[in-house]
């Protein structure tokens, strides 16, 4: 294994690791503030190992519902929501992988995009697996998707601020890494 190899996995586990922190942290303070769409996006744009690429998102997520579970924060496991959870990452991950030019503009187009398909697929859930929360018909739907609401609100703002602080300190990271080769090289 390379030394470039040893570090890219060193920041694999930090990111892994400090997403499940914020994910947990900032539920204990009473916000939804969770890095897990950013993180899915960057991992599939960025990771060139398009399976590493799922790692990211789908193990900082388990991290973090086990942290809520053994720590009896809320419960961690949770269903069949849940598992669609972890699907909707994995599909937001494989649509990080169309993200090959990073500029703010499509950074922000993604993250939104992402934003979206989360609530959509995500609400939909809801409807289908609630058990008369909803009504199963068309207004019920809608009754969902009104409900979720206030959540693609503050999610929209988090997948903005968490896909720039990771697109950032790549595009930082990278440049540092090539102003190094030009001092030495």
């Amino acid at each position: 294994m390379t030394k470039q190899d040893k570090k890219m996995i060193w920041i694999a586990a930090a990111l892994i690791i400090i997403a499940a922190l914020i994910k947990v942290l900032s539920f204990v303070k009473g916000y939804s503030f969770s890095p897990m769409i950013g993180l899915a996006v960057f991992s599939g744009a960025v990771m060139k190992d398009k399976k590493f690429a799922f790692v990211l998102p789908l193990f900082s997520m388990f991290l973090g519902d086990l942290f809520f579970e053994v720590f009896n924060i809320t419960a961690g496991f949770y269903g069949w929501v849940q598992l669609v959870g972890y699907s909707i990452l994995t599909i937001i991950t494989i649509f990080g992988f169309n993200l090959k030019k990073f500029s703010p503009l499509n950074i922000a187009a993604f993250s939104i995009s992402s934003s979206l398909i989360f609530f959509i697929l995500s609400n939909s859930s809801v409807w289908i697996f609630s058990n008369g929360y909803y009504a199963k018909n068309f207004s019920g739907f809608i009754d969902c998707l009104v409900a979720g609401i206030p959540f693609l609100k503050n999610g929209l703002v988090t997948d903005l601020v968490f896909s720039a602080i990771l697109f950032g300190g790549y595009s930082l990271a990278r440049q540092r890494s090539t102003d190094q080769k030009t001092i030495t090289g």
